[in-house]
């Protein structure tokens, strides 16, 4: 009997996964894209009825396995929440351990303050790490450092 790998049978309910976080993002950027895919018959996971919490939740993880393209908007206050860096730590396993493809948008935020976690950007991702295990600091510097260092990457400013 042939043997599948799991890409092969993995399921795709969604085209595109988008991380962000803060209601400009989602108004004046996502609103735009989601209007436009939704045109083309683009299915994009939508967060809304998803209860937030600590950690990452069981749906979010399971909406990124099953969407084909990740996207990740870093913007100024991306990094004020756990959970947002808990989704992208996701995101960079599905990234290495599955090949998704993911693109990096930069809003309104210096992608060097990204990748060195300087500047207003390190400042809430300072706060965000106070109190947490060393662990998970380094977990989120990587992540965000990986996507940080994308030449493909797009800056809105």
């Amino acid at each position: 009997m042939a043997s599948f790998s799991s890409s092969s049978t993995q399921i795709r309910r969604y085209h595109v996964f988008s991380s962000f976080h803060g209601l400009d993002v989602r108004i004046s950027f996502l609103s735009h894209l989601h209007k436009h895919f939704a045109s083309k018959g683009i299915t994009m996971f939508k967060d809304h009825e998803i209860e937030r919490g600590h950690t990452i939740g069981p749906e979010l993880v399971q909406a990124i396995r099953e969407s084909r393209i990740l996207m990740v908007v870093l913007s100024k206050q991306y990094a004020s929440l756990s959970w947002c860096l808990d989704e992208l730590v996701e995101i960079l396993k599905s990234k290495e351990h599955q090949g998704k493809i993911v693109m990096t948008f930069f809003y309104k935020v210096d992608p060097s303050e990204v990748r060195k976690q300087s500047g207003d950007f390190g400042g809430t991702f300072e706060k965000t790490c106070q109190g947490k295990a060393e662990e998970f600091k380094l977990r989120w510097s990587k992540a965000l450092t990986a996507f940080s260092v994308k030449l493909s990457s797009c800056k809105h400013q």
